[in-house]
């Protein structure tokens, strides 16, 4: 009878985890809805299989009860009774509360058991049952294709196509310690982008983040922005001729305080990687800060600036700042500020403001940057972006007012679940101001953009470009204008 009653609970037991294994391993998607939806039903299935559990210890108890009543062998003492009735009571207790103990861990881990997995930004994530352990692969491709004309200078009437970026890497946590490594292939070479180490902390009891590492430098909201989440396939004016000489990326350590509302980083760093170690590195130091004076369910009005000043080594003989204003890949359509040649000191300042309203934002930047010489006066290289967009299907815009970049637009209505997307028209007007220098040229360049973003992780751009230049140096001198069409297929996870 002990054999049979410990075959029923084993039946039981498997049949409650066979419930309790769709519903909690099924992933229910990325939206809010589906992971509302996932709760609720195994919510219920936890409570059928509660049902069925006091059930089935109904039954059983009623066979014991019908075994000691018909089954006692005449002249057994009831000493023995007792202990054999003890002895089933006790082997029914350990098998349900194992039973429901697993039951418990399958609810709380996703299912899993020493792990789950689960699918977040378009890949998985790997996750220990405590969740103090994660590892998630990350990657993108952003393939282009771009066609210029009407250009006086016929170098400048080209049809290409482009890997603009193609990554591979991972990311992950141990506790409050974190990692990100990205590998880009762009240009079929390889270089590391973010490779850093971060750690979680509070300081001042607000939170603050660390890294260690090579990282984007947070300058502007462009500039600070990964290529992956800007709304235009080309950063804008601001953050091109904002950028530190040592490029949007560098090794050295960056400090981030989150506050209600606002952020602050500070950042000192190095050359990007692959540096020649035949030279010191040049020294950036580098200071931003936003605060959303006005926020509400309906949006908020974001104010910002930057400072960043270079200490530039010795191997930095002159600074040539030429700027692509044709959506990069056409590399003859550039605005020229001349070459400055003995340079001692290399700083810009910047500043930004906008909002977001329901689905609709608009941004405007400008910045200054300062270059002087032993030989000539210094130079001043200006900037000025104003751009704004609409997303017609109701999303909100992906702009984050925690740190004061983009981020990734929620999409509403996936493909992948029978919507249509999100759908977004943009516009922008930069303007580059190198007339400061004796032979400094100028640009200006309007963009017209329709971004159609397919989920959260995927999008397809179209990009206009009607731009205008008036160099003193280069190939390209004398005004000259022309238009530019690109198109971009993107997923990013």
């Amino acid at each position: 009878m002990n054999s049979l009653k410990h075959a029923a609970l084993g039946a039981a037991a498997g049949g409650c985890l066979l419930l309790a294994s769709p519903s909690v391993l099924a992933a229910a998607g990325d939206t809010e809805a589906g992971l509302r939806a996932q709760v609720q039903q195994q919510a219920k299935q936890l409570r059928e299989q509660a049902t069925l559990l006091e059930q089935l210890s109904a039954r059983l108890a009623a066979l014991e009860r019908g075994s000691h009543s018909t089954g006692a062998a005449p002249g057994r003492g009831t000493g023995v009774d007792v202990q054999v009735a003890a002895a089933i009571a006790d082997t029914r207790q350990d098998d349900m509360a194992i039973l429901q103990a697993q039951v418990a861990q399958l609810a709380a881990t996703g299912g899993g058991g020493d792990g789950n997995v689960r699918w977040r930004k378009g890949g998985p994530e790997f996750r220990s049952s405590d969740g103090q352990f994660t590892f998630h692969p990350r990657g993108r491709v952003m393939v282009d294709f771009s066609s210029t004309h009407g250009s006086g200078f016929d170098a400048r009437n080209i049809n290409g196509t482009d890997l603009a970026s193609g990554r591979l890497g991972a990311e992950g946590r141990m506790g409050p310690l974190g990692y990100k490594i990205d590998a880009d292939f762009a240009g079929n070479d390889v270089s590391l982008k973010d490779t850093y180490l971060s750690w979680d902390t509070r300081l001042g009891g607000l939170p603050t983040e660390i890294y260690v590492g090579n990282k984007l430098k947070d300058r502007g909201i462009d500039g600070g922005t990964s290529g992956v989440n800007t709304p235009f396939m080309q950063r804008n004016a601001v953050a091109s001729v904002g950028a530190q000489q040592s490029g949007y990326y560098g090794l050295g350590v960056t400090t981030k305080v989150i506050g209600d509302g606002w952020h602050a980083s500070v950042a000192v760093t190095g050359d990007d990687i692959g540096n020649d170690s035949t030279a010191s590195d040049t020294l950036a130091y580098l200071l931003r800060a936003h605060w959303n004076p006005l926020r509400g369910q309906a949006g908020f009005v974001h104010l910002g600036g930057w400072y960043w000043y270079e200490d530039l080594a010795q191997d930095v003989g002159s600074i040539n700042k030429t700027s692509p204003i044709a959506l990069g890949w056409n590399g003859n359509v550039r605005v020229s500020a001349s070459s400055i040649a003995n340079v001692t000191v290399n700083h810009a300042w910047g500043l930004e403001m906008g909002g977001v309203y329901g689905s609709v934002w608009a941004f405007a930047e400008h910045t200054t940057r300062t270059i002087e010489s032993r030989t000539v006066d210094s130079v001043d290289q200006q900037a000025t972006s104003v751009y704004a967009g609409w997303l017609i299907t109701g999303e909100r815009p992906g702009f984050s007012s925690r740190s004061g970049v983009w981020g990734t637009t929620r999409v509403l209505r996936p493909v992948q679940e029978g919507g249509a997307g999100a759908f977004e028209l943009a516009a922008r007007y930069d303007r580059y101001d190198f007339l400061d220098a004796a032979r400094g040229g100028e640009g200006t360049a309007w963009t017209l953009g329709v971004n159609w973003y397919l989920n959260n992780w995927s999008r397809l751009m179209l990009n206009y470009v009607h731009w205008k230049t008036d160099n003193k140096v280069g190939n390209a001198q004398r005004p000259d204008s022309g238009n530019t069409v690109g198109v971009r297929a993107q997923v990013s996870f």
